[in-house]
């Protein structure tokens, strides 16, 4: 795109984020002395018809929705050069994807955030009109008058009019959140398809991670140990591959995530951030650790107790006390600001269920691989407020070479480290390690040395 300044009477201040067709920006109506969001369509695209026209079918079909809970349009026109642009409401507070990076939420929280979406859904297809791509980053919060948040949902790029969906239709959707019927070409589709992407959205702001393909779906209960029961059945009933077996509307989803949401259960198991949100990846990283814990049973020594995770290609030696219990089937790198996906990981300690709070008595590591990213520069940039920086060092290992990170004086008087691992070779994988450690002495060292990553 050209440089930019001024887009109509739209004074821009900086770029909010690009998709795959066109850059939104943040600008100011200095006629209403507001801030807005500009969406332009991107200039490689500017000379096909077809994407000038679903370009423009998103900024229609959000004006069609006409709700408080969609995102609305204000204005539409084109620059000089032809390339056309619509002006829409700006959502102050992020989305909530962003909300996902302090790692999942509270379960009251998740629940009522998922309803809202849903709500948001039910009003597109009130409005005749089928979204496609539920998923978190499409799901924006913005700040009402009262300081309370609003839900609105967004980006309708790949959004159908219900009437055209129900006909033959292409591949659509984001995986992890995509129902079945839209993975490939089909017969149509109906609003079920978003219901099932409203449930991808719950399960991640429950459990931290992405779902896995349909029919493959990890309970939910075994990446949050303690959930309660009937949010476990909500979500899965939303992630059914056979529609016919799901919510038959996001209304009927929305109405039972609020009950839930009141039930006294959810009152009492919130798990998800710990006393600090800065905790954000470290945490959240071991609360998608795959599977519920099991007790490990592998045969002790001086050396200290072995464990791999279950693909097989994380080994390592921790002390005889850390070794009690294990989640073994992998972790998202989304936790930590890499690009997501399901990679290998494994978490061992003497108790998993205390992992996220600081000021619990916990020795045990974290350690997960990353196909794709700079985890360096993630390790760097995570904090844990009320716990001392003592700095960071240089570690070189037989095949690895890193940076450790240091935190002593946690609530309860523990410490952690945080490393990045890379290959002494250079290339990927490379691997985030997180120790806990209370008391006794260091074996940063000791556990880093035994690490063995095929």
């Amino acid at each position: 795109m050209h440089s930019l300044e001024r887009i109509g009477r739209y004074r821009l201040e900086r770029r909010l984020g690009t998709g795959a067709f066109g850059t939104v920006w943040l600008a100011h109506d200095d006629e209403l002395e507001a801030p807005v969001a500009v969406k332009v369509l991107a200039e490689n695209w500017s000379h096909r018809l077809d994407v000038r026209e679903r370009f423009l079918t998103e900024a229609r079909l959000l004006r069609k929705a006409g709700s408080s809970r969609v995102a609305q349009v204000y204005d539409i026109g084109e620059l000089p050069d032809g390339r056309p642009y619509f002006v829409m409401e700006y959502a102050d507070a992020g989305t909530l994807a962003d909300l996902l990076a302090a790692g999942p939420l509270p379960l009251p929280e998740a629940l009522r955030l998922t309803a809202l979406a849903a709500r948001s859904a039910h009003a597109l297809h009130e409005a005749g009109i089928v979204h496609r791509d539920v998923k978190p980053s499409n799901v924006l919060l913005r700040t009402a008058p009262d300081g309370t948040r609003r839900v609105l949902l967004a980006d309708l790029g790949l959004a159908k009019s219900l009437a055209q969906a129900s006909g033959l239709t292409l591949a659509a959707g984001s995986a992890g959140y995509r129902p079945p019927e839209q993975a490939g070409p089909g017969a149509g589709i109906d609003a079920r398809a978003d219901v099932y992407g409203l449930g991808a959205v719950g399960y991640r702001l429950v459990t931290g991670t992405v779902p896995a393909e349909p029919g493959e779906v990890v309970r939910p209960e075994r990446l949050r140990p303690g959930l309660d029961p009937g949010v476990a059945r909500a979500l899965m009933r939303a992630l059914e591959p056979d529609r016919e077996r799901r919510w038959p509307t996001a209304e009927a989803f929305a109405d039972e995530l609020d009950r839930l949401a009141s039930a006294p259960a959810a009152a009492v198991r919130p798990r998800g951030r710990s006393r600090t949100v800065a905790l954000a990846a470290a945490v959240a990283a071991v609360a998608v650790a795959g599977a519920a814990f099991a007790l490990v049973n592998r045969p002790s020594s001086a050396s200290g107790v072995g464990v791999e995770d279950a693909t097989g290609r994380i080994a390592m030696r921790v002390p005889d006390g850390w070794g009690r219990q294990l989640r073994d089937s992998g972790w998202d790198p989304a936790a930590l600001g890499l690009p997501a996906g399901h990679e290998p990981g494994l978490a061992v300690a003497d108790d998993l269920t205390r992992w996220q709070d600081l000021g619990a008595d916990v020795r045990g590591v974290f350690a997960g691989l990353s196909e794709h990213g700079d985890v360096t520069a993630r390790v760097d940039a995570l904090g844990h407020p009320g716990c001392h920086y003592d700095g960071a060092r240089a570690y070189t290992g037989g095949r690895w070479h890193g940076r450790i990170r240091t935190w002593s004086g946690c609530p309860g008087g523990g410490r952690l480290t945080d490393t990045a691992l890379v290959p002494a070779d250079g290339g990927q994988p490379q691997v985030y390690v997180q120790i806990r450690q209370h008391g006794g002495g260091d074996a940063t060292d000791r556990v880093l040395g035994s690490l063995h990553v095929t």
